[in-house]
């Protein structure tokens, strides 16, 4: 038991005992003084969701005791909105809340068919139509990449490749990847071995040699080739 609870807990204790009367009319109006309303509610460490999207959502939780939030409603209310990956919810008596919010992160753009989307660091597909997306984000090609780029692109910032390199992300069924780098080069990387494959490509575009060729092929082991 928090201090904070105990101290609520002792205060309300002494309410009860100083005003306790059998009268309905009293007994009535403790009750309505026992329960602490939620009357505000604040959301935190948002940058792309909206705020008044997420109050809306939360409306339902107006009126209701502070001290028995239902975390399983809030998630219930907050599971459709994009780019949201977690909450965390905090009580601030004797009547607010405050969500704060955890955002995925756009990470690349992809067309399905003839529709694009914005691919974030869930794995969620999220639609065009929907929202406005820069150019400035890489592209991906390949049939059904989206199930595995995030797997692949955490491959990479594990092993410190510079992402704002990449251009475009090429998905192969064998389960491997080619990047455009924003210089046009090509790289091509193993299935297997990957990590020890993408720290040997940072080692060669640290190389001036190296900036002359179009496409670096590292999907031979212990081999480099060449074009």
């Amino acid at each position: 038991m928090t201090k904070v609870y105990r101290i609520f807990t002792l205060l309300l204790a002494l309410i009860f005992l100083t005003t306790y009367s059998s009268n309905k009319e009293n007994v009535s109006k403790i009750s309505g003084d026992f329960f602490f309303k939620i009357k505000e509610i604040d959301i935190i460490n948002n940058f792309l969701i909206e705020e008044d999207k997420i109050i809306k959502k939360l409306d339902g939780l107006y009126g209701k005791n502070i001290f028995f939030i239902n975390k399983n409603y809030i998630k219930e209310q907050l599971s459709l909105i994009d780019f949201l990956e977690k909450f965390d919810v905090k009580k601030k008596y004797p009547n607010k809340v405050i969500i704060k919010i955890y955002e995925t992160k756009p990470l690349a753009t992809i067309f399905k068919g003839k529709d694009q989307f914005l691919l974030d660091s869930s794995s969620k597909l999220i639609s065009s139509k929907k929202y406005t997306f820069s150019d400035d984000f890489p592209r991906i090609f390949g049939e059904n990449a989206e199930k595995h780029f995030v797997k692949f692109f955490n491959k990479l910032k594990d092993n410190n490749f510079l992402i704002d390199k990449v251009k475009n992300y090429y998905y192969f069924k064998i389960d491997r990847w080619d990047l455009q780098l924003i210089n046009d080069q090509i790289i091509k990387f193993p299935s297997d071995e990957l990590a020890e494959a993408i720290q040997q490509s940072n080692k060669l575009l640290d190389r001036k040699d190296f900036e002359k060729y179009k496409i670096i092929d590292l999907r031979i082991n212990d081999k480099i080739v060449v074009e």
